[in-house]
């Protein structure tokens, strides 16, 4: 579903691609992650179609909880881990008839 090398990255693609989003151990519990998912009116406001991410299995709940859906296991093998598809799809204006 998603592209795999960062060489075929667009700078005004459909797509925002959060590549990772870690919080320092003693900062966690503080809502800073939150803060940055919050800003997908950002990607919004640029005419996206939503945002990608990809996340490990214990946190599905998280991102879902944003509106981000589970697309199952991803094709990702980025540290030798194993991670899921999250997807946060905008609504999409009807066209003008």
């Amino acid at each position: 579903m998603f592209q795999t090398s960062p060489s075929r990255h667009r700078e005004d693609g459909p797509w925002q691609l959060i590549f990772g989003l870690a919080t320092q151990p003693d900062c966690r519990r503080r809502g800073l992650a939150g803060q940055v998912l919050r800003r997908a009116a950002d990607a919004r406001a640029q005419g996206r179609r939503g945002m990608v991410l990809t996340c490990k299995e214990g946190l599905i709940p998280f991102y879902q909880s944003f509106g981000f859906e589970n697309r199952g296991l991803s094709a990702s093998v980025h540290g030798g881990a194993v991670w899921y598809d999250m997807v946060l799809a905008f609504p999409q204006e009807a066209d003008a008839e």
